[in-house]
């Protein structure tokens, strides 16, 4: 058996903020046009990233609920420590919310997390010195 992960799908409440918020972390989010119920952009690295509105969830699976806290996460490696604190702080700026304040982590990175609209918990993060 040959498997590759292929995409990643997000079910969102507002697919117009979801698409604003990742767009300001650099992903090419497609245009957003009233009433899509799905949409998705290929990576620079070949995944695939995915939104699907609450109610397409719901058309799948009748008995979706929305999930409480978070089972998976999605990192965003900047390039530098300091594009971690750039990067943190252009979220803000575009009116979402942080949820940790960049900082040097323990294990050897410049670390921040910052919420999507939907109350994901988003890690950006750069190595403080890259491994070997």
């Amino acid at each position: 058996m040959n498997l590759k992960l292929d995409m990643l799908g997000l079910v969102c409440k507002d697919m117009a903020e979801s698409m604003r918020f990742y767009k300001v972390l650099g992903v090419p989010a497609p245009e957003y046009q009233a009433g899509e119920p799905y949409l998705e952009c290929s990576l620079p690295n070949g995944l695939r990233l995915s939104w699907n509105s609450v109610e397409m969830a719901k058309q799948i699976d009748p008995s979706w609920e929305e999930p409480v806290g978070n089972r998976m996460g999605l990192a965003f490696l900047c390039e530098s420590p300091d594009d971690v604190d750039a990067a943190y702080g252009e979220v803000l700026k575009a009116g979402f919310l942080g949820y940790k304040e960049p900082f040097d982590a323990f294990w050897g990175q410049r670390y921040a997390q910052v919420l999507d609209p939907d109350g994901n918990v988003v890690d950006l993060f750069a190595w403080v010195e890259k491994p070997a």
